[in-house]
């Protein structure tokens, strides 16, 4: 190639890289976005598990129910509500919260949720 054609075939190209990252900048926003969001996610599933096991130890204790459910609302996220079942000789508590961020539909716009049932420790143990 000549050194004018390929000055001509330069000035032709150069807008195409602006045009290119004008294009793929919001999309890789729109993707790291949803990246952030699927580990806010990530981190309250976990925090939904310990709460439910922490207030499911502390109604194995026999706490009352309102220590329980504070146990439980303490130790989950945000807006999360706590539910406790006792039968028989096992307690189950159940922990939700309202998914975090924009992105609730990577979950299927289901709340997030976690249960733990645990024995009830006995207040008399046999000598």
């Amino acid at each position: 190639m000549t050194r004018g054609r390929w000055s001509r075939r330069q000035r032709a190209d150069g807008g195409m890289v602006t045009a290119e990252l004008a294009a793929a900048i919001p999309a890789l926003i729109f993707v790291l976005l949803v990246a952030v969001n699927a580990v806010m996610i990530g981190i309250d599933q976990v925090r939904c598990v310990d709460a439910a096991r922490a207030a499911a130890r502390a109604a194995a204790r026999g706490d009352s129910a309102q220590a329980v459910q504070e146990v439980g609302a303490r130790a989950g996220p945000s807006g999360s509500a706590v539910s406790v079942a006792a039968g028989g000789a096992m307690v189950t508590v159940t922990v939700s919260a309202p998914v975090p961020g924009p992105f609730g539909w990577l979950v299927g716009g289901q709340p997030l949720r976690a249960s733990a049932t645990t024995p009830v420790e006995d207040a008399d143990p046999a000598p």
